[in-house]
């Protein structure tokens, strides 16, 4: 492994690798399409240890999850909504 490998949050990747188990909320978030927010959200807190330097970072994520839950409640919306139409 070299160097930059080791520094990080990169041995919770090996971790996933060795039990094959992703983490539910790690799936969450893989699917929103919002992993990129997530990752910088994470990368802010391990280079600066303090939530508070992060908020833009938070905000980005948030946003992103924001917009994607939207997007869900309208795809829901229109599925109830053609099934309704087809009874």
């Amino acid at each position: 492994m070299s160097a930059s490998a080791s520094q990080g949050h990169n041995w919770t990747r090996q971790l996933k690798k060795e039990d094959e188990e992703e983490d539910p909320l790690d799936q969450l978030i893989t699917r929103s399409g919002c992993a990129a927010f997530h990752f910088a959200v994470q990368e802010c807190m391990a280079q600066h240890q303090d939530w508070r330097q992060c908020q833009p970072q938070v905000q980005a994520f948030r946003d992103c999850m924001s917009a994607q839950q939207a997007r869900r409640r309208e795809e829901l919306q229109r599925r109830k909504e053609q099934a309704s139409a087809q009874h």
